[in-house]
């Protein structure tokens, strides 16, 4: 049964291990690691079942255009054979790490897993990637849009 004190040491375990800012610190030996590290290691950043937290308030939102368009494209990368559903959510869930899954909005993070999944996968090179971004940044710019940095 967890207490205070038990959801508090996991918590500061967490929080060691998975810092805003990382700091580089030695991999323990097996025998090092006992229950509440173990479970500090293995804990996926939205896995937060059971953490103690404040109560957020529910608001119903449409989705935007940005959204769906990112929505429909990993549906058709899926369709096209790049991804099943289980890789796509591990890619934007667990495999970001706490600051950015934190950080970044739901579609944003779906639009960084296209972005890694095609450059992973090597669809695209890194390069051709950044120069598409900048196109499209400027082609932005030029029409009034917003650009975000």
């Amino acid at each position: 049964m967890a207490n205070r004190e038990n959801i508090m040491r996991h918590l500061n375990i967490v929080g060691q291990l998975q810092p805003a800012l990382h700091q580089p610190q030695h991999a323990p030996y097996p025998d090092q690691i006992d229950n509440a590290h173990w479970r500090a290691y293995t804990r996926a950043s939205h896995d937060v079942g059971g953490e103690a937290d404040v109560p957020i308030t529910w608001e119903e939102k449409e989705e935007e255009v940005w959204e769906h368009n990112t929505f429909v494209t990993c549906e058709v990368l899926a369709w096209r054979g790049m991804w099943n559903a289980e890789e796509r959510r591990r890619r934007q869930n667990v495999d970001v790490g706490q600051t950015i899954y934190l950080g970044l909005p739901y579609y944003g993070r779906w639009l960084m897993t296209i972005a890694m999944g095609l450059v992973d996968k090597q669809h695209v090179k890194l390069t051709e990637l950044i120069d598409k971004i900048e196109e499209v940044k400027q082609r932005a710019k030029e029409n009034g849009g917003k650009v975000y940095d």
